[in-house]
């Protein structure tokens, strides 16, 4: 099969084009880097001859439920009616754990992508996965009070984002199923634990508090509200793997 992967270049979309690969089939990456804008739609139509099915796995770092909202409704608009101008057969979209139990201004664009995808003309697939193992390290880098790292309260449950990747390639190569369970990691984590880990293995020795952060989605997600629902697809590389892995 020909397939298209929107962000395949980012973190999941480069695993997923590998795992299409590996399974032989003709995976295309759909990037700017490729000549590919999703939110002008230049290139799309090019690039989606003869395609077969789209996985949409391109993303936005914002904190703006404007932003959020007007990247996803616009670049996956513009990929879904493409989509069906070409032909295509099945448009898989990947997106989030828990984004319709927690308050967060990202995940608002990300319900919005889902109700473009669910009312697209092409049959659809939407997976929702928990946090990647990935999520760790961003958190570290970016958890701070002054020059201080903190490690934030939580209960999550990551996946790594190459088991991801193979996740969606079965899937596109698959028929449209609509809603399909989420995917998780192997088991639930502490999030503080984690950061703390991921510095250690990084060779920072500094002191690393764990602290419960404000705000309705912290808040939240100490709550549990991240977590995979019942009947989730877990997959096998745990967090403690994943770290020994790192270069």
């Amino acid at each position: 099969m020909r397939i298209a992967v929107a962000g395949g270049t980012g973190v999941v979309g480069s695993r997923t084009v590998e795992a299409l690969r590996a399974e032989g089939h003709d995976a295309v990456a759909l990037s700017r880097r490729t000549g590919v804008d999703l939110t002008t739609g230049a290139g799309l139509d090019a690039a989606l001859d003869g395609v077969d099915a789209v996985v949409d796995t391109a993303n936005i770092s914002t904190l703006s439920a404007g932003a959020a909202i007007g990247f996803f409704e616009t670049a996956t608009g513009n990929l879904v009616a493409a989509a069906a101008r070409a032909g295509v057969r099945h448009v898989l979209l990947l997106s989030i754990v828990g984004i319709d139990r927690m308050p967060y201004d990202y995940y608002a664009g990300k319900l919005a992508q889902e109700r473009v995808v669910e009312t697209a003309a092409v049959p659809w697939t939407i997976l929702r996965a928990t946090q990647f193992h990935e999520f760790a390290g961003q958190l570290f880098d970016r958890a701070k009070l002054g020059p201080l790292h903190v490690a934030p309260r939580a209960r999550v449950q990551p996946v790594a984002a190459r088991d991801v990747g193979r996740h969606l390639a079965t899937l596109a190569a698959g028929a449209p199923q609509g809603r399909v369970p989420d995917l998780a990691g192997p088991r639930e984590e502490a999030m503080d634990e984690m950061v703390k880990a991921f510095a250690r293995h990084t060779g920072h020795r500094g002191w690393i508090p764990s602290v419960s952060l404000p705000g309705a989605q912290m808040k939240a997600m100490r709550a549990g509200l991240a977590l995979p629902a019942p009947g989730a697809v877990l997959a096998t590389q745990t967090f403690s793997d994943w770290l020994r892995e790192l270069a």
